[in-house]
């Protein structure tokens, strides 16, 4: 599990069944650096990865920190009706306290 922040929304025009009236984020995973530079309120252009598309059934928003489940892991929740997803918004994160 990684944690991300939500930078936008994407919209589907051709998709799977299963997932029609679902909603999708733009989600940017996050280094320990990056987690630190928000945990701090720095700058958020250092430690970030390349932005993904997330399967999201919690409402996040944009600039909200997820838990994003990946693989297999994340069609997991949704047995014995699998979705064909690759990433899924698992938490809503109020805060993130680094030590």
């Amino acid at each position: 599990m990684r944690i991300a922040e939500v930078i936008g929304r994407c919209t589907l025009s051709v998709c799977h069944p299963s997932l029609r009236g679902a909603t999708w984020l733009i989600g940017v995973p996050l280094t320990q650096e990056g987690l630190q530079n928000v945990a701090a309120g720095k700058s958020k252009d250092a430690g970030r990865n390349e932005a993904i598309v997330i399967f999201d059934g919690l409402g996040a928003g944009s600039g909200d920190l997820i838990a994003v489940s990946e693989g297999a892991e994340a069609a997991a929740p949704f047995a014995p009706n699998m979705k064909p997803i690759d990433a899924y918004d698992a938490a809503i994160l109020d805060r993130v306290v680094i030590e």
